[in-house]
């Protein structure tokens, strides 16, 4: 069996985006502050329930759009368990690095689903479908990553200046401005995301397969290089 030296899944680049740093301080301000019976895993299974929540809320928005209150409640408990949980491994020297890779991204994926899942559910008809459009392409961005990640050792998380927990912020002001204004304004512009998300992801996935491209080049000129004569 295969032992976790060497694995680097656990070692995101880091983050270029508006909050990472203040996020950083944050995370490493309260991490000796937990509790010694709470461990890293615990926190990374909890997306299990967070990923319900969200589900439950769009349900339950149907009939009153306060309930998106709870969604926007389970987006800030996402981003806590989220955040924190490999942190904890780390400085406490106990964590899975392989397990915590291997769940939290899977986790990760569920939780995104699932906030599809549960606008789907407060949308009828063609928005409806709109939103399911939008699974294959917001999983490609973490396809992107992956692959990536294997190719280059490299594991990047945040796309075009925007990181996981700008996404996230982003969703809680949509949730605040629906139960404000009502979903007229999402159903206006509904039909244009699946495009601007698309684009989105053609220019990350040229982007980084023009990086790989350069990293390959580059090992090969060595190769070339270093080759005894004939």
């Amino acid at each position: 069996m295969a032992g976790a030296s060497g694995f680097k899944g656990d070692q995101k680049l880091p983050l270029r985006s508006p909050l990472a740093k203040a996020e950083r301080r944050l995370i490493d301000r309260l991490i000796p502050k937990f509790p010694r019976w709470l461990q890293g895993y615990h926190l990374t299974l909890m997306t299990v329930l967070w990923s319900a929540g969200v589900i439950l809320a769009g349900y339950l928005a149907r009939e009153r759009l306060g309930w998106l209150w709870l969604a926007s409640a389970m987006l800030f408990l996402q981003w806590f368990s989220d955040s924190f949980d490999g942190s904890l491994g780390k400085h406490r020297d106990t964590g899975i690095p392989k397990w915590g890779y291997y769940m939290d991204h899977l986790l990760d994926y569920g939780f995104m689903a699932s906030i599809i899942v549960g606008y789907a559910v407060l949308f009828d008809g063609r928005e409806r479908f709109t939103f399911f459009i939008l699974v294959p392409i917001i999983g490609g961005f973490i396809v992107n990553s992956y692959l990536s990640f294997a190719a280059t050792s490299e594991f990047k998380i945040t796309f075009m200046g925007l990181g996981p927990t700008e996404v996230r912020l982003m969703l809680i002001i949509l949730n605040t401005a629906i139960i404000i204004f009502g979903t007229g304004f999402v159903e206006a512009a509904l039909p244009y995301v699946p495009y601007v998300a698309g684009s989105a992801l053609i220019l990350v996935v040229y982007r980084t397969q023009r990086y790989i491209w350069a990293v390959d080049m580059e090992d090969k000129r060595k190769r070339v290089e270093n080759r005894p004569p004939a």
